[in-house]
């Protein structure tokens, strides 16, 4: 073999994926992966790995960026900067949101999202649908046209006004990702609980963003994850439940498993580093920084969520990046107003901390396996929403989106993350490793300094998630 064969080799690499680590260099040609094997000939680009673990780039399923909002709002990351604190953070894919609002067309939302995205991507990227407004149009028609199209993943809510669906509208585009294989995201709260509790709160004056976790106790969100079960059910479907936070959604979750039912979890690093003392033991304003929905709970929660992604409840592991300046008139403080906690803009940062927070959390700390890390950041988000085995693996054929980490020292500050938001929830934490390089399709995006390469992202057309059950024809 000549050494034009290769573009690139990362020699010297200890390989961890979903299932093995092993020792090997890493030939990479055309910006894939096209051999693995140990003392691979010279390629015209050397990386040594020096023996570091080395990971498949990270997929963040789950993360808005530059999604359209009801102004004052205003999202801080759109596609360049959200993207570049993603590859600095070792995630080489993102699936944000194209966000149907009521009364407009699906495909329009689609169309206004590429808009957004096109030019500024620095790694690769596909879109999850949001269906906020499901008119016989939508279902008859562009829904399942955009599913067929690689639009495979849609998002429904069950709670917020200008996005909820009942029940009956629910069990409508249930049976649309049944019959067309695309893989269905609830939110599940109930926002008739939220807006009860919301009304007394404010009578008794307790506006303030820790009140925000009173308005959202753990048993709305139970109730509505076991309605969101029973819809599923019903329709026979898989359904994936969001940014799960605590013990309640859990047992529902786990009761479904129990029963045989298709039933998919994803949690977030706020649900394992936060808690409801972080939006504000008193009634400073300070806590809308961690203003999210589910909120935060307790220290026992933490430990339901850690036992969860190490036992195998949890399929995904994702950022619910929900980028808000806090000082600022489009963000946390909508008009540069203190506002009662329900007009605070729902959300935190975490795309670039995602995976360091695991890796030295999980990994490191003795709680998760290297290969079950890989599994929940990599390969299961590429699974569950129809990129796998291009992205998501290190394997012969599969996209070059690699990760070399440092396992030292380091502190997460804002002021060394590269997004665009002024705060960090998980400012101060001790992190015992950082990506030391990040490749993206083969090309070096991050080796300590940030390697711009602005409408270099690929739009990713994605197939039938492959944990969906195969179905006959006539089963459908």
């Amino acid at each position: 073999m000549s050494s034009s064969e290769f573009d690139l080799v990362v020699r010297n690499a200890r390989v961890a994926t979903a299932s093995d680590i092993f020792d090997a260099d890493i030939g990479i040609r055309g910006g894939r992966i096209v051999q693995l094997g140990l003392g691979l000939p010279a390629g015209k680009r050397e990386i040594d790995a020096a023996g570091r673990t080395v990971t498949p780039g990270g997929v963040d399923a789950h993360c808005h960026l530059d999604q359209p909002m009801e102004a004052p709002a205003k999202m801080a990351d759109d596609f360049d900067s959200g993207t570049r604190a993603a590859a600095c953070g070792g995630t080489t894919t993102v699936i944000p949101f194209a966000a149907q609002h009521k009364g407009q067309s699906l495909r329009a939302a689609v169309e206004d999202y590429h808009r957004r995205a096109e030019g500024k991507a620095h790694i690769d990227h596909a879109f999850h649908l949001i269906v906020s407004d499901p008119t016989p149009e939508v279902l008859t028609n562009e829904l399942p046209a955009l599913i067929q199209e690689g639009y495979t993943s849609f998002k429904i809510y069950m709670t917020y006004d200008d996005m909820k669906l009942d029940d009956g509208q629910i069990l409508d585009v249930l049976e649309i990702a049944r019959k067309h294989d695309a893989m269905a995201m609830i939110h599940a709260e109930n926002a008739d609980c939220i807006e009860w509790l919301t009304k007394r709160l404010e009578a008794a004056g307790r506006t303030a963003p820790r009140y925000h976790a009173h308005s959202r106790p753990m048993l709305v969100e139970r109730e509505a994850t076991h309605r969101a079960i029973a819809l599923g059910e019903l329709v026979d479907t898989p359904i994936l439940i969001v940014h799960v936070s605590g013990r309640e959604a859990v047992e529902q979750i786990r009761w479904a498993r129990a029963h045989g039912l298709h039933v998919f979890a994803e949690t977030c690093p706020q649900y394992l580093f936060l808690t409801a003392e972080d939006l504000g033991i008193d009634d400073s304003y300070h806590g809308a920084k961690c203003v999210c929905s589910p909120p935060p709970r307790n220290r026992e929660n933490q430990e339901v969520i850690w036992n969860g992604l190490a036992d195998g409840l949890f399929t995904v592991f994702s950022s619910d990046h929900a980028p808000f300046n806090f000082d600022a008139p489009e963000g946390k403080k909508p008009n540069g107003e203190e506002v009662a906690f329900k007009h605070i803009p729902n959300g935190i940062p975490g795309l670039e901390t995602r995976m360091p927070l695991l890796y030295t959390h999980g990994v490191l700390q003795g709680r998760l396996t290297l290969n079950r890390f890989v599994e929940l950041t990599a390969t299961n988000p590429a699974k569950t929403y129809g990129l796998h085995p291009r992205k998501g693996t290190i394997a012969v054929g599969a996209d070059a989106d690699i990760v070399i980490w440092d396992e030292k020292p380091c502190t997460i500050r804002n002021a060394d993350l590269h997004h665009a938001v002024d705060y960090t929830p998980y400012e101060g934490i001790e992190l015992q490793a950082w990506p030391a390089l990040t490749l993206s399709r083969g090309e070096v995006v991050w080796d300590g300094e940030f390697h711009p390469r602005p409408g270099q992202g690929e739009y990713l057309r994605r197939g039938r998630p492959s944990l969906l059950p195969i179905r006959s024809k006539e089963s459908t």
